[in-house]
């Protein structure tokens, strides 16, 4: 197996899902990689307070991410397997509040605010310029694989069939995030750093930063879930995306019930009873349009003999 390293250079990123983009790397399954990403708007320095670093794009159209990086022999019907094995931020980042948005309009909470962050990856910890302290878990919010359809497709919404914006606080280092491939190759993209964020990143950010992560990726032929789903420290997961919370609720259910029943060998019925003992559901994100929730199933929780 090799290891490979990606930079953020502006040859080797990009703000869109595109079918038709020409792969920056190729790897073959099982190997590692080295991917250093910017923070979700592609900041080509540290944010200061006064005017802000040139960016990596000029427009502002999506998550600045790393990629597309093809697998070899990933082929539609397959799923990626991309395994977290480090994170390490850059040691800085930020949180900007106050987008007009149907939530933050309802909230009242639509005057435009930033906080800068000073990020201590050995501590744990961020604390922001007036003394708040965080505990920080990092994680990227952008892993996903390349949709089929034609044309560029955007960054921001979670996708049932590729993941992408998941946003999920839960895919720290020592997760793996299972992703169905529907192109050719993978296509997979990644990046939007993140030092800490709550379930639901609830203004629309988190403590956004850049990331160097270390991963491998492989192709499962058998796997859990023919969706997205994964496992972490935490537990297994299972992800539902949808427009309507009720419907991304009800997937996410749906999914962690067909993985229960084939694992233990039980009828859904009884899964979903099971299942009402021991699994959280939660908001994953409700800042992308598209609501994200996920269901988990702490590891020893439901065990059987």
């Amino acid at each position: 197996m090799s290891t490979h390293r990606l930079d953020p250079h502006p040859d080797l990123l990009t703000d869109v899902f595109d079918p038709s983009r020409a792969p920056v790397l190729t790897v073959r399954p099982g190997d590692d990689l080295v991917v250093r990403t910017l923070d979700c708007n592609g900041h080509l320095g540290r944010i200061t307070g006064g005017e802000d670093p040139p960016r990596a794009f000029a427009s502002r159209r999506g998550h600045c991410l790393a990629g597309p990086i093809a697998v070899e022999g990933a082929r539609p019907g397959d799923v990626l397997a991309v395994t977290l094995r480090s994170l390490r931020t850059d040691g800085w980042g930020w949180t900007a509040a106050g987008t007009p948005t149907p939530l933050n309009e309802r909230l009242g909470t639509t005057e435009p605010t930033r906080l800068l962050w000073e990020v201590d990856d050995e501590s744990g910890t961020a604390v922001d310029a007036d003394g708040f302290r965080v505990r920080t878990a990092p994680f990227l919010g952008v892993v996903g694989t390349t949709p089929a359809e034609p044309g560029e497709h955007s960054t921001i919404p979670p996708r049932p069939g590729t993941g992408g914006n998941v946003d999920c606080r839960s895919l720290v280092a020592g997760s793996t995030l299972f992703l169905p491939v529907q192109v050719d190759g993978a296509l997979l993209c990644l990046g939007d750093g993140h030092a800490a964020q709550g379930d639901g990143e609830v203004c629309g950010t988190a403590v956004e930063c850049g990331m160097t992560t270390e991963l491998t990726v492989d192709l499962v032929a058998e796997p859990a879930l023919p969706g997205v789903h994964a496992t972490t420290p935490e537990g297994r997961i299972a992800f539902g995306f949808d427009a309507d919370l009720n419907a991304a609720t009800a997937a996410a259910l749906d999914a962690m019930t067909t993985w229960i029943a084939a694992d233990l060998g039980v009828g859904r019925t009884r899964a979903l009873a099971l299942a009402s003992t021991c699994v959280d559901l939660r908001v994953t994100q409700v800042a992308n349009g598209t609501w994200g929730v996920h269901a988990l199933l702490p590891h020893g929780a439901l065990t059987r003999g």
